[in-house]
């Protein structure tokens, strides 16, 4: 596990190269290695989990073809056997290692060859220099870029304040950001929240040269032929193949620990671990005082269940307006989840009792059918419109609240370009195939890489953390995705053949308790004489927002009137997005023009 950076027919000083670098050490700690030539150059930050004396990169074959690689390639012994049988030769048995020798055999398709999470960078010096990029198939391992059309050049990044760290890319807001973000909690799709900032999207290639520019082809995922015979095969099926996928997740050369919720996908894949890992650890979040939807219980239960040492992890409420804005940093653009502070704190918890490697349950609920607004969806009678309901549960503000909450010239601007929720809505009416097919892809394909994975990636990596996900292993996915409707849904129940999978396994308490969001209680912690109402207020004061000019800033300080008279949950979650979004542009567009170099700043409230 790594970071990962450079650039191709650009310019960079060494002294940038080594700021990028710097700027993701705590994605790798264990050690920084480059390599440039004439107009490019290649970087590395090692996070070392396997092989720990090897590993050494950027990796080479020969003097033409160099990579660098970030995340595990859980099928590469079965590639090097396969390639030293053609005649090549590795210096170590780090997983990285194939890399060259396989592009040289199968080109950009060498991706294809891949098991793991990934996103690798290579240099192919042997025609035209040529740089390839290149993502797993549901995107673990994001890879940020700055493509120059004009000029043809290219500067790229696991990370976005790195990628920031080049002086020829530029931290200019997207002027539809705040739409697109309130709309989906954080933005979908290619396009960040900086302008001319993209991510390379899952399973995508991209190929750079001189002559032909930056061309990016997206691998066919493929899918499990053939629904099962019935229930009990598909139980069947489910458990071994997810057994297989935590057994081998759980190799590596340092000691592995599960993160344990206390809900139906983290228990599981701990009880799953418990059975290869002697002496597990699992950790579960929790918050000091009596808050709701606590589930500590529950999560200490899986572990005598399961026989695994219990860390139980307590986050400070009045902590968290001084955590806040290194969550912001370390995401590089908004995600308006509460759980981000949870996972910044639970994974530097992790990293601090000795691990290096942690399996979550991330990507149960997309592939199973777990969440609400899917059920909702599905259950809709015919000729209903279950769309709309269904965008709107996507939303950290509901359309119309929020459209209420912008300035008069950003409503228009939003009129006229096209309001995030309406785009998404039109994509999924001409959208064809049954409705959970439908809105399966969409899970997976779009919300998932950028709400999910985006966020496990860099709040793990922040502490120096490896986040291994058996359910977005290719053999978990593809089986998942070739279910039929009546296995996944019940009545009332998503995700039915993994709670019927799990039977015996777990305590009947998580097997028959409710669904809950793993999150922060944030409508309990945003009232009057908490410290996060005091912070937010700070943060969205009418001066600052009146500078900015998105918002209407009487619009916003009725939320606060609101929430302060009748908390409720749709209040408190506009308040913590809109306090969010300004912590991301203080901290990476500076502070609005109101903001004097004598007033306090909001990182300066730390």
């Amino acid at each position: 596990m790594c970071r990962i950076f450079g650039h191709f027919d650009a310019e960079a000083t060494p002294h940038e190269l080594k700021s990028v670098a710097a700027l993701q050490r705590h994605g790798g700690p264990d050690a920084q290695t480059q390599a440039a030539g004439a107009g490019w150059a290649l970087g590395n930050n090692r996070l070392a989990i396997m092989d720990l004396d090897g590993g050494d990169q950027p990796y080479r074959l020969g003097e033409d073809i160099v990579a660098v690689f970030n995340g595990e390639i859980y099928n590469h012994q079965e590639l090097r056997d396969r390639l030293s049988a053609k005649g090549h030769r590795f210096a170590d048995t780090c997983d990285g290692s194939v890399i060259p020798a396989l592009y040289a055999e199968y080109g950009t398709r060498f991706p294809e060859q891949l098991d793991g999470m990934y996103s690798v960078a290579l240099v192919d010096l042997r025609d035209e220099p040529t740089l390839v990029l290149a993502t797993d198939d549901v995107g673990m391992k994001p890879l940020y870029y700055h493509w120059e059309a004009s000029s043809r050049h290219l500067y790229f990044s696991s990370e976005l304040p790195a990628l920031l760290s080049f002086r020829n890319v530029a931290a200019r807001p997207w002027d539809a950001g705040l739409d697109a973000y309130l709309a989906t909690k954080t933005p979908f799709g290619e396009q960040t929240m900086f302008e001319g900032i993209s991510v390379l999207p899952p399973a995508a290639t991209a190929r750079v040269t001189l002559s032909a520019g930056l061309h990016i082809t997206r691998r066919e995922v493929t899918r499990a032929a053939g629904p099962p015979a019935g229930e009990a095969e598909a139980t069947q099926q489910v458990r071994d193949r997810l057994r297989d996928e935590v057994h081998r997740l759980t190799l590596a050369d340092v000691p592995v620990a599960t993160i344990t919720s206390g809900g139906l996908d983290s228990s599981l894949v701990t009880a799953l671990a418990a059975e290869k890992v002697r002496d597990l650890h699992t950790f579960n979040i929790a918050y000091r005082g009596t808050w709701p939807s606590d589930e500590r219980a529950f999560a200490r239960e899986v572990a005598e269940r399961c026989g695994t040492r219990y860390h139980q992890i307590e986050l400070d409420p009045a902590s968290f307006p001084s955590l806040l804005s290194d969550v912001v940093w370390h995401l590089g653009q908004p995600n308006a989840d509460p759980i981000t502070l949870s996972t910044y704190a639970l994974f530097a918890s992790v990293r601090d009792a000795g691990f290096k490697v942690a399996l979550t349950g991330d990507a149960a609920d997309e592939l199973f059918g777990g969440y609400d607004r899917i059920r909702k969806a599905v259950s809709a009678p015919f000729g209903t419109d279950w769309v709309t309901p269904y965008v709107d549960a996507l939303a950290a503000v509901p359309k119309s609240l929020r459209e209420s909450l912008y300035s008069p010239e950003y409503r228009a601007f939003v009129s006229a370009s096209g309001s995030s929720s309406d785009l998404i809505a039109e994509h999924l009416r001409a959208a064809s195939g049954d409705t959970l097919e439908v809105l399966t892809d969409f899970e997976i394909g779009s919300r998932l890489p950028a709400y999910h994975l985006r966020r496990v990636d860099h709040l793990s990596m922040s502490a120096s953390v490896e986040a291994r996900l058996p359910f977005c292993q290719p053999s978990v996915v593809q089986y998942a995705r070739s279910l039929p409707r009546d296995l996944k849904i019940a009545p009332g129940k998503g995700k039915k053949v993994l709670y019927s999978a799990a039977e015996g396994m777990l305590p009947d308490s998580v097997l028959n308790r409710p669904k809950q969001p793993f999150t922060l209680p944030v409508t309990a912690m945003l009232r009057p004489g908490q410290p996060l109402m005091d912070f937010a207020r700070d943060a969205l004061s009418a001066d600052r927002l009146r500078s900015r000019g998105q918002l209407d800033p009487r619009r916003v300080d009725a939320l606060f009137e609101t929430q302060a008279g009748a908390p409720n949950d749709q209040a408190a979650m506009a308040i913590w997005s809109l306090m969010v979004h300004e912590l991301w542009l203080e901290q990476f567009c500076g502070p609005p023009a109101s903001v004097t170099a004598g007033q306090r700043t909001l990182e300066g409230q730390k």
